[in-house]
């Protein structure tokens, strides 16, 4: 019943004593929704579960297998599901759980060799089990069994067929070894079903691919942490290059989610997974365009051109009269976001190198202009939808080199700023409507609130898992 509850923790899944840049956070609201799920699985998968054989031996020489052991009724209690901080995991136990089951019996007496089938009831099992958790070397989250014990307060059995009616009456001299074989197949049961969880956490991913050349790197960063209302996993968060695979000039800043009982999952999201996306940008030359002519926007009312251009440069159109321009537009640093209590600011260092374009199709320099910008934004979860805004606050353009000759700047920063004002009005339109949240496989996200903190974003929710999908192992 484990299996949904980590299936959305790792979903939302190296280095000792490196900083996360992305935390999860499990409360008690969301580990009890888990075990609700979980146990309503069970529930619906009893009817399909064929029990192992039981085999035994009773004085000695009657060696009898019960197989085939089919449920065919259950009593299933709520189970009770807690944190167990003593060994970082958790203490399940189910307590009053009957089942009636059918089945074939075998028995055998040197070469006599009997059988038929059989009825049993299974009173009032009590099972306990205790699951560890912790980090594999590539960074999977582990679990392990730490302890199981069941206990069979009665079991009732009814047979049919073969000599029934001969050892029938001698059932309650040995049905205490029969409740011996059964509660000595609850625990291997149980921990099996832990470790084929094992081995289905050891096979998801913690690189995932994206695009052509870089991966988002989301491996276990240390140990599971839990007290007695949350299990904390932090998680690396770090996007790469595939070819050159560089560490940033920076690292994570430690930061601590506030802990949201309220809420099934909390997500925490650092600034540095930002800023190591625009990092391996940035180092691949992706932080470029060129902009010509036809790319520019119909309502910005304006031309690429060394005639357009006059009014702000008088001497480029007598220099190069009537030629087209393009304008090589590239970061200069690496662009930092900061995420600040209620807003996300990004400084973007950037350069713009206008080029002739001559008849014969070749470029010809013209000038060079450094430009600088400060933008801040916010983001916010409305109606389920994904929404923000974005505002220039600071925008400064200055010469860095000229071919044409030296000449004031300030008209093409008004020129550029009015432009740059119309494309965030514009962008602003499409983000405040905003973006679906994503569906995972299995699970929605739903009252889900976010928080701009200092240095990450905090995003809170409750999660639901859709019925039509319970059928998944």
């Amino acid at each position: 019943m484990f299996q949904p509850v980590i299936v959305v923790l790792m979903l939302v899944s190296f280095t000792c004593g490196e900083n996360p840049a992305v935390q999860v956070t499990l409360t008690n609201k969301g580990l009890q929704y888990g075990k609700h799920v979980g146990a309503g699985w069970i529930q619906e998968k009893l009817d399909l579960v064929t029990l192992p054989d039981i085999s035994g031996t009773i004085l000695k020489f009657i060696h009898y297998t019960f197989s085939g052991v089919t449920i065919t009724k259950c009593d299933f209690p709520e189970p009770s599901v807690e944190f167990y901080q003593d060994i970082t995991g958790f203490n399940t136990s189910i307590s009053g759980l009957s089942v009636a089951v059918i089945g074939r019996w075998m028995t055998r007496v040197g070469l006599i060799h009997d059988g038929g089938s059989f009825n049993m009831a299974i009173f009032n099992m009590d099972v306990t089990s205790v699951v560890k958790l912790g980090k594999d070397a590539d960074g999977h989250l582990s679990v392990t069994s730490a302890r199981c014990e069941a206990h069979v307060a009665n079991v009732d059995v009814r047979f049919q067929g073969g000599a029934s009616r001969w050892f029938q009456p001698f059932v309650e001299h040995f049905k205490g070894r029969i409740k011996g074989e059964i509660e000595a197949s609850i625990c291997p049961g149980v921990e099996k079903y832990i470790v084929d969880l094992e081995h289905y956490l050891q096979a998801m991913k913690v690189s995932f691919d994206v695009g052509e050349n870089v991966t988002f790197d989301l491996p276990l960063t240390g140990m599971p942490v839990i007290n007695a209302s949350s299990l904390n996993l932090g998680l690396k968060g770090e996007f790469y290059d595939m070819k050159s695979h560089t560490e940033p000039p920076f690292k994570a800043k430690p930061f601590t989610v506030p802990e949201q009982p309220g809420y099934m999952l909390s997500v925490g999201l650092s600034e540095f997974t930002l800023n190591s996306a625009s990092y391996v940008a940035y180092e691949a030359h992706r932080l470029q365009a060129v902009i010509n002519e036809s790319m520019i926007p119909p309502y910005l009312h304006m031309h690429l051109n060394t005639s357009w251009m006059g009014p702000y440069i008088p001497q480029l159109p007598k220099m190069f009269p009537g030629l087209l321009m393009n304008l090589q537009v590239y970061a200069r640093a690496v662009p930092i976001f900061s995420f600040q209590p209620g807003v996300v600011k990004l400084g973007f260092q950037g350069a713009v190198k206008a080029l002739a374009i001559q008849p014969n199709g070749t470029q010809t320099p013209l000038f060079k202009l450094n430009v600088d910008s400060t933008n801040s934004g916010k983001v916010w979860i409305d109606g389920g939808r994904l929404k923000g805004s974005v505002r220039l606050d600071n925008f400064t353009v200055t010469l860095e080199s000229s071919e044409v000759g030296s000449f004031q700047t300030d008209p093409l920063e008004h020129l550029m700023k009015a432009g740059m004002t119309l494309v965030i009005a514009k962008l602003n339109v499409e983000l405040g409507t905003g973006v679906l949240l994503p569906r995972m496989k299995h699970v929605q996200l739903v009252n889900t609130v976010l928080g701009m903190e200092e240095g990450f974003i905090a995003i809170s929710s409750d999660a639901e898992l859709f019925e039509t999908d319970r059928g998944f192992n």
